[in-house]
């Protein structure tokens, strides 16, 4: 019986020295600010217009910046916490709008628009050195037509003609 009881006290004793160690919880760091305003700076206030959230002055976004602080403290990502705030308050808080729907236009105009306006100007570029070739070829007179007598007739009878009109 000496041993049970001397093994319960053990027991115990061990168990009540543990006791204190049992409510601590090791703490995660408090996310620094620089971590908030990266997922803060892809978001914009809902109440101002054109303000990313890391940078606007109001009360709110400076509770909507605690609400990030908290959500990196639980262990949300940077997803999770921008789409809680899109279903809190829609689309537009995004900086970068989602590639769905007709935001899709706003990532593929650009680059369309870009490479039809390079081939444009590609091709008035490409027709600008077509017409000097044809010029160039135009001007080329060929050695029959030098000392063709129907020519040089013709060269003489403009030149009487110019000298006439303007003298």
């Amino acid at each position: 019986m000496r041993n049970r009881l001397s093994l319960g006290v053990g027991l115990l004793t061990l168990l009540l020295s543990l006791l204190p160690f049992y409510g601590i919880e090791a703490q995660e760091p408090t996310p620094s600010d620089d971590e908030v305003n990266t997922i803060a700076k892809q978001l914009y206030c809902p109440v101002c217009e054109n303000i990313p959230l890391d940078v606007c002055p109001t009360q709110a976004c400076e509770q909507w910046r605690g609400t990030i602080r908290e959500k990196l403290a639980l262990g949300w990502n940077e997803d999770q916490i921008k789409q809680y705030f899109v279903a809190q308050y829609g689309d537009r808080v995004l900086a970068t709008p989602t590639a769905k729907g007709f935001n899709w236009l706003v990532y593929v105009l650009p680059p369309a628009a870009f490479i039809f306006g390079a081939v444009i100007l590609f091709s008035v570029f490409r027709s600008w050195r077509g017409l000097s070739e044809q010029e160039e070829m135009l001007l080329e007179v060929p050695d029959e037509m030098i000392n063709d007598p129907y020519v040089a007739r013709l060269e003489e009878e403009l030149r009487r003609r110019e000298h006439s009109e303007g003298g």
